[in-house]
Order: C-alpha cells, then structure tokens, then sequence
C-alpha cells in the first residue's frame, strides 16, 4: 500500500494525542468531578459529529536518529461538530496538560478556532477549564526573558462577538486569560462547585500580602458571579451546562444577518389562558408571578430563562410565539417591585443589544415603577445605567411589542420602547402610569389644601377617589395616547401575530 509508512506515523501520532496528560493526570481529573476535554465534546454535540482540527499538533520529543519517542499534544482541542443539527466550532482546554497554561498551548490553534466561527459564520463553543494565560513565573527564568503583555488571536474574539452566537462554559478554574474568554461571549454557563471564576487565583491574591487568605469558592464561586453578571447561569454539572448551552443556540440564526429558524411546538395560537384573569390582583401592591405569564402567553415549555440571579427585577428570556423565537424583556415585581436597579438596567441593556444583534424580535411586559431611588441607587450611578439601557431600546431596529401589565413609571417607564416608531403595544385593565407613581406625590401636591381641611384624612381620601376617576387607564385610551386596552385572555393571539408580521421586517 502506498505511503503505509506515512500513515502509521499518523495513526500512531493520533492515539499519542488521545492519550492527553496521560492516565495519572486524567484520573486526578475524573476525581475531582469533572470530565476530561474528549469528553467533553463527545457529549456536547451531536453524536459522532466532531471533526477535530490539528489534533496531532504539540510536542514531540525525538531520538538521535531522529525517530519519534513520545509526543505531548497541545492542551487546546478545537473542530468542527453539530448542535440540534447546525454546525458550529466547538473547543475545550484539557486541563491534564500543564493546567490548560499557554506554555503548553499553541497559540495559532486559539486564533484559528476564533478564525475560523466568524469566517465560516459558525456559532463557537469554549468549553474552558484552566488558566489559558502567559503560564508560570518559573516559565520566564526558562525562556530568559519577559514580554510586553497582548494576546494572540483577540482581534478575532472581537469579531466573533458581532458576527455569532458565542458561548462560553466554565469546567473548572478558570483564572486571567481563562476569565476574559468567559466573559467575551453573549451567554456564559459556570458548574457549580467545579469551576471558579477570577482575575487572579486565591494563592496570588494571597501573594500581595492584603491581608485576602480565600479559597477558590470564596473567591470566585458561582455564587458571587450568578450574582454580579460576570457570568449569566449556573449549573448543577456538566451536562446541565452543555444542555444549556444546546438551548441558547436553538433560539438563534447561526450568523448575525441570517433569519432566526421557525419550529413547530405543538402549541395552538388562537390559545386563550382563563388564568390571566386573575394573574393580576386587584390590590396594587401585591406582588404576582410574572413568570407564569410569560409561560402563559408564550408556547408551552419554550420559555428559557438568561441571568435569572442578577439584576433580578428584569426578566430575560428567549420563547417562542406560534414557533417563532423572540426575545421576551420582563419585569419582576416580586423583587423590589419592578423597580430597576443599576444591574437590572445593565442586564435590559445586554439583552436587548442581543436581540437586536441577532434579529429576534422583541416582546416586552411591563410593570416598572422606575429607577431604584435613595443612597445606594446614586452610589451605584443607576441613572447612568437606566439612560444607557433606554438607549439601547432606542437603538433597536427589531420589531418590538409592549404589553403593559400594570405600572409604567418615570423615565425608566419610557424605557417600555422607542416612542417614535409605530407602537405595537397592548395594555391590561391593570394598567397603571404616568410620571410619577399618585401615593408618592398626593400629599405634596394637595399640602395646602389638607393644611386647610378641617378633617386632612377625609379630605385626602376625596382626593385620591377624584384622581383615581382620572388616572384610569381608559381616560389615557380615550386620548389614544394608549392604543389598546385587551382583555388579558387576548394577549398570546394577538403576541403571535406579531411574531408572524415580524417576520416580514427580519
């Protein structure tokens, strides 16, 4: 057979690659918890799918006669695969070679599975577990020399953030270079207790001598991150993780510019839900699941939820409507009553700039009473993050619909949508709005008045009876500064024909 030679070279370098770490490195990695880089991909794509790409590049040590010896494969895995039957580029470190440290890697692979996602307009997966930096400080008394600090293969990172659906899931610890890739990325999983977080890892924040003795958990967990927005979701293990990161993809078109992808759910449109009747309660200020509506109105099991444990007073989630994707922008009572906060605006703004990346049209429900006041909401600059989060609707070119479920309030109220542009919106007789909440500047506005009663309580509950008769929802609709008010039942007929007319501006 011609070039046998040539081709046991091959299989034999392929199997030393297979080998990764070796056994011992691969057992510490199984016992600790978590999978090895192989396996990792075997169970994230789809079954026998993967084509790896460079898997014989690495290090090879030699005899003198020239012959191979053994050979060390680089700690960075990359190819192409198949998620829910779409391409994508798909990489993972492997941690049992030098910890996943850049003195290990070969950094052209890095770039070239950046290269590569945007170029061929691929989603791309980074399945990250180890440091993925310049390696050790012993590493410079062996080369002999330091650097000035760049990474290579960035410049494609960057562009793989406006051209594709880029998600990073963190398998392990994940320090400096390992942190950016996470972060550099439009959906971000972290596994509970396996993986962790930071700029610098536990022993050199100790090493500054601040007094800072943590462990990796305290330092950098998922508790602090799921929490903060460094990282959007946790999960409990890693098929968790790698299930999630299948969902992600499955709402968005492979490309920014190609059209989102239409999937029969088994859903009937013209479905009417006699829960929404009483979804709201009458009471103002009691508090209600705005969850169970966007499961409601949207097809039954498609609602998945994006950053549920920061900025918790938005809702951010993708579903779909009549088996069309759309992004669904919600706000959440039960937490602080709605009322952003400066996270809350900052996590608004993210999802709204996906959307719009990505083409998936926008459903947003309402029942905001405005930005979060006081102390802390100044420290925070939270009018700073509320005015960038508006700017961003504003911004947006997607079709958007507005169902307003009660209040709408202030500034952060007009943040419900681009008033210049046709307004797909909707009210419930629950609506509530206008500048500034009615209990909050009654008493202020009507002072002298009350001074002069002769009985203030009596005269202050006239008062609001007289503006409660103005501030109806139906005196706003008479004026049409509110185009419709619906019966709630109405809401998913009247979302999925928005769906389906969006499609047309896509």
């Amino acid at each position: 057979m011609a070039w046998e030679k040539e081709l046991e070279e091959l299989k034999r370098r392929a199997a030393l690659a297979e080998k990764m770490g070796g056994e011992e490195k691969l057992a510490r990695q199984h016992g600790r918890g978590k999978l090895d880089a192989r396996e990792r991909i075997r169970r994230l794509l789809d079954e026998s799918s993967f084509r790896e790409i460079g898997k014989i590049a690495g290090r090879g040590t030699y005899d003198k006669a020239g012959a191979l010896k053994d050979f060390s494969a680089s700690n960075f895995i990359f190819g192409r695969g198949r998620i829910n039957g779409a391409p994508v580029v798909a990489s993972a470190d492997d941690f049992t070679v030098r910890g996943g440290a850049a003195d290990a890697a070969i950094h052209r692979k890095f770039a070239q599975a950046e290269q590569m996602a945007h170029e061929l307009k691929l989603p791309i997966i980074r399945m990250i577990d180890g440091t993925g930096g310049g390696g050790s400080v012993k590493m410079l008394e062996d080369m002999g020399f330091t650097y000035v600090p760049f990474v290579p293969g960035w410049e494609h990172v960057v562009k793989n953030l406006k051209t594709v659906p880029v998600v990073a899931l963190a398998l392990g610890p994940t320090a400096g270079l390992g942190a950016a890739r996470m972060v550099a990325s439009h959906y971000s999983v972290m596994v509970r207790e396996i993986a962790q977080i930071f700029t610098a890892g536990p022993a050199v924040v100790a090493g500054l001598g601040n007094g800072e003795d943590l462990d990796k958990e305290q330092l950098g967990g998922a508790d602090i991150h799921a929490r903060n927005g460094v990282i959007d979701d946790e999960a409990e293990n890693e098929d968790h993780a790698f299930a999630m990161a299948r969902a992600f993809l499955s709402y968005l078109p492979s490309y920014a510019g190609a059209h989102p992808e239409r999937r029969e759910t088994g859903d009937k449109r013209e479905r009417k839900d006699e829960a929404l009747l009483s979804a709201v309660p009458e009471n103002p200020k009691q508090a209600y699941n705005m969850r169970k509506i966007v499961e409601m109105v949207c097809d039954k099991g498609t609602m998945f939820e994006i950053g549920r444990r920061w900025g918790r007073a938005a809702i951010t989630a993708f579903a779909r409507l009549d088996g069309w994707p759309v992004a669904v922008l919600a706000s959440d009572p039960t937490f602080l009553g709605g009322s952003w906060t400066a996270g809350t605006a900052e996590k608004a703004r993210c999802f709204v700039q996906l959307a719009e990346q990505f083409r998936l049209p926008v459903v947003h429900l309402v029942d905001n009473p405005g930005f979060m006041i006081g102390l802390e909401a100044e420290r925070a600059a939270t009018i700073r993050r509320g005015v960038e989060a508006m700017n961003a609707v504003y911004d947006t070119t997607v079709p958007w619909a507005t169902v307003i479920i009660r209040k709408a309030y202030g500034v952060a109220g007009a943040a419900m949508s681009d008033h210049t542009r046709f307004q797909y919106r909707f009210a419930w007789p629950s609506g509530d709005w206008g500048s500034l909440p009615m209990e909050s500047g009654v008493e202020v506005a009507y002072k002298s008045e009350l001074e002069q009663a002769d009985d203030p309580a009596k005269a202050l509950r006239e008062i609001k009876a007289r503006l409660e008769r103005v501030t109806s929802p139906f005196r706003t609709a008479e004026k049409y500064l509110m185009e419709d008010i619906i019966d709630p039942r109405e809401t998913r007929p009247l979302l999925c024909e928005f769906a389906e007319l969006a499609q047309r501006r896509l």
